[in-house]
């Protein structure tokens, strides 16, 4: 299916290892405070498997592996605390008022990501399950063998407010993390389906079924279709 920014194939990625599937891999992507986490689990509910990027990043940055052992020679240890685990707003404190620390933090973590990612999608690479991939930074990162990217979307101040509300951010830090994100127009010139989340939890859940029917309305990879893994 080609992308509508670029008119390329998500698929066409050429060279390393593929694997054979039949299975449907779609983008959720959608920026801070946008409700993707939640939607995520309606597409869960409706039968979707779910692939978390955030999870992974999780699971990379457990004390005492190698990202965060590259993190702490990168920022200095006042990153970790006493038990040797991430202290994540000392790290937010640092990458988020400066864009060269960002992709520099982004250099680390990133192709582990990618690669943990690749693992995971091939418990599921010879069923035919529709899998949600859920990326925060799926449009920036450009993956590619995705059959479509869904964007949650919701306007800046309903972001800021639930940041607010929900995360207990300070209101300069909910738009200095919103700000280093790429823009709404940006995330929703590349979704094939855009969620609105902009408005209450009931309005959200008939988004998401009509998502869900659009996905069942597409067409499923033939059998043996490539996975290109991530982060190569």
């Amino acid at each position: 299916m080609p992308n509508p920014a670029t008119g390329t194939a998500f698929g066409s990625r050429s060279g390393h290892d593929r694997y054979d599937a039949v299975m449907l891999e779609l983008g959720l992507t959608g920026g801070i405070g946008s409700g993707k986490s939640t939607a995520a689990e309606m597409l869960v509910a409706h039968g979707a498997r779910l692939i978390d990027a955030d999870v992974i990043v999780r699971d990379l940055q457990a004390p005492g592996t190698p990202v965060v052992r590259a993190m702490a020679e990168r920022f200095g240890d006042h990153i970790l605390r006493d038990d040797g685990s991430l202290d994540r707003q000392a790290v937010a404190d640092i990458v988020f008022a400066d864009a060269d620390e960002l992709a520099a933090l982004n250099a680390i973590v990133h192709p582990a990501v990618g690669v943990e990612m690749t693992k995971r999608r091939e418990q599921y690479a010879a069923t035919d399950d529709t899998v949600i991939l859920d990326i925060p930074l799926l449009v920036r990162e450009r993956y590619q063998a995705l059959a479509a990217v869904i964007v949650v979307d919701c306007p800046v101040e309903v972001a800021v407010q639930r940041l607010i509300d929900f995360r207990q951010f300070n209101e300069a830090d909910a738009r200095a993390r919103i700000a280093s994100q790429i823009s709404r127009d940006e995330r929703k010139a590349e979704a094939e389906f855009v969620i609105d989340n902009g408005s209450d939890i009931e309005h959200l859940i008939g988004e998401v079924d009509r998502c869900w029917k659009w996905i069942a309305s597409l067409d499923r990879p033939e059998p043996g279709a490539p996975v290109v893994p991530f982060g190569r």
